[in-house]
């Protein structure tokens, strides 16, 4: 009975100080917390970061085969939202012993890094965010201080050509000029330097570690040297890296849970001059972008932030997924770009290395209207009034872009507009096939009239140009 009580309280601790994270999905920094770097090479990598505008996330692992969440569910004390995947006759302790075994099968003999590389190229793609290690802390690089890995013996694909799948990703991707930011949670479940039994907590398992660092500083350093050595290895053996993107929030300072993370990018930078690192919710000097996830700000944000949003229902790869149109896709990249921010598309690989063809295709359908219309995207900042009207306002090399989102095809498309902007201007083109007629100047914006082309579906959204 007092080892339960123990495993309650300590429980309740944890929860009280972890509250950022609820149900797997992170809350996000305020304004407040940001502290601008003073490394002018990370200020100028940050505007560097701010111009890319789209990104593609992807969670990928041996929990792909299962096609449930994410590591979650081998949280006992999360087990409540996350193993309602679960639906076979397992306990949590069968369970857990059954994902850490998934190693044994994982074998994604289709994974072909060149095709996916191409596909983000064709979608508009400008930087790729890849799970290198999840909070179940299976490693998808030849790391030498785990061998719960991808190259391990005991992992089928060790033999295969690319089984170093972040190092062949990773070159495929900077090939094509896509950028690359690795994602690495902090904690990991998997090694006995954070998750044990031989606690009081026993076999019950929440998001930190199963003992208390200041009770036991001897086995919290040995964690932090891991830790540290896996960040070092992917920071100086796996090429340029334009950033790193820190998981696992509730591993901090402020929460008894200090890896000292600083000091180890502060060395990677030596090598990797001005490389960000996104220490996600923590604030401060380490944290260079805030990341969202599934949700984007009400109101445009002055510090550098990246929303984190699936592409279909779920971070990993779930069977017969419903994944987002073009249009919705495009549209939610318009409210962020307008708001000064970056979207992270997040798309989970199959278990055969493949991407699902749902996700291919909106893919592809992003990279049509960003062919046309990207320069509204791409390297712009916010302009006021930002979104008034049905209209978002951004900026770059002295034009301002007008964008109209239509959300169905089947909305009617006027061919007289009104833009709510009251900035100078000498000119308004429309980009893409369209052709201005008149524009008609008012106290508080102007109306284009449009060439008239009969009925039609509406677009995506269509762009004007001011000059």
């Amino acid at each position: 009975m007092e080892e339960v009580l123990q495993n309650e309280e300590a429980l309740q601790e944890e929860q009280a100080a972890e509250e950022m994270v609820v149900d797997g999905v992170h809350n996000y920094s305020t304004e407040e917390a940001y502290v601008w770097p003073e490394d002018p090479k990370v200020l100028k990598k940050l505007e560097w970061f701010r111009d890319q505008k789209l990104g593609l996330m992807m969670h990928w692992g041996p929990y792909s085969q299962l096609g449930v969440v994410e590591s979650w569910a081998l949280s006992d004390g999360d087990a409540d939202w996350s193993r309602g995947g679960i639906d076979w006759e397992v306990t949590g302790e069968e369970f857990k012993e059954e994902y850490f075994g998934l190693n044994r099968t994982f074998n994604p003999l289709r994974f072909e890094p060149e095709k996916w590389a191409d596909l983000a190229k064709e979608a508009g793609m400008r930087y790729v965010l890849f799970t290198t290690k999840h909070h179940d802390g299976f490693c998808m690089w030849d790391t030498q201080y785990s061998d719960y890995k991808i190259t391990a013996e005991d992992c089928p694909f060790h033999t295969h050509k690319y089984a170093d799948i972040c190092a062949h990703l990773f070159e495929s991707f900077r090939k094509r000029g896509i950028g690359i930011s690795a994602y690495f949670s902090k904690a990991d479940w998997h090694v006995d330097s954070y998750w044990k039994d031989d606690t009081p907590r026993g076999k019950f398992k929440y998001r930190g570690p199963s003992y208390d660092p200041k009770e036991n500083p001897e086995e919290w350093e040995r964690f932090v040297t891991f830790t540290q050595n896996q960040i070092r290895e992917l920071g100086t053996n796996y090429g340029k890296l334009d950033a790193m993107w820190f998981d696992a929030g509730w591993v901090h300072p402020g929460n008894g849970q200090d890896i000292r993370l600083g000091e180890v990018i502060e060395e990677i930078r030596k090598i990797q001059p001005g490389m960000l690192c996104a220490d996600r919710t923590i604030g401060g000097p380490y944290e260079n972008y805030v990341t969202p996830e599934q949700c984007v700000p009400d109101e445009p944000l002055s510090i550098p932030w990246e929303s984190c949003i699936t592409l279909g229902t779920s971070f990993s790869f779930r069977y017969e997924d419903a994944y987002k149109s073009p249009r919705e896709v495009i549209n939610l990249l318009i409210d962020i770009v307008v708001k000064g921010g970056n979207l992270a598309i997040n798309v989970g690989p199959q278990p055969d290395g493949r991407l699902p063809e749902g996700a291919v295709r909106t893919l592809k359908g992003m990279g049509e209207w960003l062919g046309r219309y990207g320069e509204a995207i791409y390297g712009t900042r916010v302009c006021a009034p930002y979104k008034k009207d049905g209209i978002g306002f951004t900026q770059k090399d002295g034009a301002v872009y007008a964008i109209q989102g239509f959300e169905s095809e089947d909305g009617p498309v006027e061919d007289k507009v009104w833009i709510p902007y009251t900035g100078e201007f000498r000119e308004v083109t429309a980009m893409g096939d369209e052709r201005v007629v008149s524009v008609e100047r008012e106290t508080d914006g102007f109306y284009v009239t449009l060439e008239q082309s009969g009925d039609r579906k509406a677009p995506i959204a269509r762009v004007f140009c001011l000059r």
